[in-house]
């Protein structure tokens, strides 16, 4: 009861149920952490080393990052223990339990995150529909071929740049996880003539200060091939990645990479959290005060659950775009503003601005449960 009532507060969590199904060698936890502007979404991660420490964290970031969007939702998360590498027909097994394990739990919305993708979200369809991120041939968006992550977290840089007078056109940049989020940023960056000296996946991590030419690392990606095989840069520890002197420096995998242990390696004018809580609270509060712009991961990477909210309610990629672009072009502006003029960390910029806007929220609430 001590690990769980520790993490209560004035905004949650409503829940936190652990799951376990003994034929199919489910287990997982799920957290619902503030509902009081509609259904939880968030996605579901698989990972061997996840905890319900990270599955709340993971939660309370959806809830803020919800309802800094605009979105008619709150936050929650799955986590599920095991190797997302694990066997197409035993991961298959381990989704269909869980959606049936969760079918009447009406106060969130499965979604992919790390670990899982459309097919997995295909698999849950197929026993509850209350999902997202499904394949476009079952009415899905799918957002990470189009790159909704990525596309908002470029338009939350570009904003930034813009505010710090750095020019894209011949900007470096670093990208820690080349996955579905990293890779789109980084393509989207280099179409403004930014240039990539740095990048890591889970197999390793390569530099080169000339540049890392995306198409050709995009086609050895596209053989399932890892970074360390592309030839024309040189091998590196992962940690040293930190290190490299760039104007932006992209977070886009687990939790924690940036910590009080590290966070002194780095050499950039710009962290933009692509993954979810990639940063400690000491690290961000160490960039502040050196004068680093460490963007807050639930404003600057709402682009995929902006997305899927839009699949949520019928509506098309257009839209999503165009509402994903906007809206993370708009609160970026926000919080740098409030930073600026308060003189205080874009973190407890952008956390006041989502605690304002959810309070009130739950003032016109008797409960804040669904």
């Amino acid at each position: 009861m001590d690990e769980l009532i520790r993490f209560a507060d004035e905004l949650g969590p409503a829940k936190i149920l652990h799951v376990y199904e003994p034929k199919s060698g489910l287990k997982a936890i799920l957290v619902v952490d503030n509902v009081a502007a509609g259904p939880s979404i968030g996605g579901i991660r698989m990972a061997e080393d996840v905890s319900v420490e990270e599955c709340f964290r993971l939660a309370r970031a959806m809830t803020l990052k919800n309802i800094s969007a605009g979105l008619p939702h709150g936050g929650g998360k799955v986590v599920i223990y095991g190797d997302p590498k694990m066997d197409k027909t035993k991961k298959e097994v381990i989704m269909r339990a869980l959606a049936n394990s969760l079918r009447d739990i009406k106060e969130y919305v499965l979604a992919p995150d790390m670990g899982t993708n459309e097919e997995c979200m295909a698999w849950i369809h197929d026993e509850e529909p209350r999902v997202v991120g499904k394949p476009a041939e079952l009415g899905g968006i799918p957002l990470d071929q189009i790159g909704a992550t990525g596309w908002g977290l470029f338009h939350a840089i570009d904003v930034t740049a813009e505010h710090c007078g750095l020019e894209l056109d011949g900007a470096t940049f670093v990208v820690q996880g080349y996955g579905a989020v990293g890779r789109h940023a980084a393509q989207f960056l280099a179409e403004k003539g930014a240039v990539m000296v740095g990048v890591s996946d889970s197999g390793g991590a390569i530099t080169n200060p000339k540049g890392i030419d995306i198409k050709t690392l995009g086609a050895v990606k596209d053989r399932g091939k890892g970074v360390l095989q592309y030839s024309q840069a040189e091998s590196i520890h992962p940690e040293e990645l930190l290190a490299i002197t760039c104007d932006i420096w992209i977070p886009a995998a687990r939790p924690d990479v940036i910590n009080d242990n590290n966070v002194s390696l780095m050499q950039t004018r710009i962290v933009a959290q692509g993954a979810n809580i990639p940063c400690t609270e000491k690290a961000e509060r160490y960039l502040h005060q050196k004068g680093v712009y460490c963007l807050p991961d639930f404003i600057v990477n709402a682009g995929g659950v902006i997305c899927a909210a839009t699949e949520y309610r019928g509506a098309g990629e257009l839209q999503a775009m165009e509402r994903i672009k906007h809206t993370l072009r708009s609160n970026t502006r926000e919080i740098l503003m409030r930073s600026k003029e308060r003189s205080i960390p874009l973190r407890m910029a952008a956390d006041e601005f989502a605690r304002e806007r959810l309070l009130k929220i739950m003032a016109t609430r008797r409960w804040s449960i669904i």
